[in-house]
């Protein structure tokens, strides 16, 4: 289906917390479906005890330790959250419809069930030898457990030419691609780095994700903690 511009993109479980019990199954074909997920999605998770939610996803991690798991709550999870290619970072390689910081930081943020880091570094306070190269960008990646680490989105210049990208990162996968729209190359013309990144447990990772992408430079870093709902 590639010919037809379709691609495997991120694979998504969704759990029912409130009607799971009864429907658990842990044979052999259940966990080889659930270790091909990318995220597991609880789903209802609000409606049923905090007793209850340990129970299913006891049961899950059963089925998949590794896999993320992420509470979907009344409003549901953010689209750049479950797919790998964000459609409004995509679109603004080759049009202009949203601003920068639209389609990198979500204004939303508060409400997110999940943590962020965000990375802004001017192009002034990139350090003076060179932009990060692709090969160093595509050895930082590899570093990131995609159990905890969700998605690395935004711009990015890469290379002696210190051409702006787009960088997509989602459970392991990565793409990249060259900014081609000339509003948007002039309203991001002092932007080397604005990046954000989401997963758990990030403030282990904080220190290695502002070193990786600024490279030693000038720039800003900062950690939003996820925003727990009670029950």
């Amino acid at each position: 289906m590639e010919d037809d511009g379709f691609v495997l993109d991120s694979i998504v479980t969704v759990i029912d917390c409130e009607n799971f019990k009864g429907y658990e199954d842990t044979s052999y074909t259940a966990k080889m479906q659930a270790q091909y997920t990318d995220v597991i999605l609880l789903n209802k998770h609000e409606q049923v005890s905090e007793q209850d939610l340990d129970r299913v996803i006891d049961h899950v991690n059963d089925l998949n330790t590794d896999t993320p798991k992420v509470k979907s709550d009344l409003h549901g999870v953010s689209p750049d959250l479950v797919f790998g290619l964000d459609t409004q970072l995509f679109s603004v390689a080759y049009n202009k419809t949203h601003s920068l910081d639209e389609m990198v930081f979500d204004p939303k943020h508060q409400e997110n069930e999940v943590d962020l880091i965000q990375v802004i570094q001017h192009v002034h306070e990139a350090a003076s030898s060179s932009s990060l190269s692709k090969d160093q960008l595509v050895a930082f990646l590899q570093t990131m457990p995609k159990e905890d680490i969700y998605r690395i989105k935004g711009f990015i210049r890469l290379g002696d030419s210190s051409r702006l990208h787009i960088l997509n990162h989602a459970f392991g996968r990565h793409t990249l691609t060259e900014v081609e729209h000339e509003e948007t190359l002039e309203e991001a013309k002092d932007v080397q780095v604005k990046i954000t990144v989401m997963g758990q447990d990030l403030r282990m990772y904080f220190e290695k994700v502002k070193n990786g992408l600024l490279q030693g430079g000038q720039g800003e870093a900062k950690i939003i903690p996820a925003h727990r709902h009670d029950h």
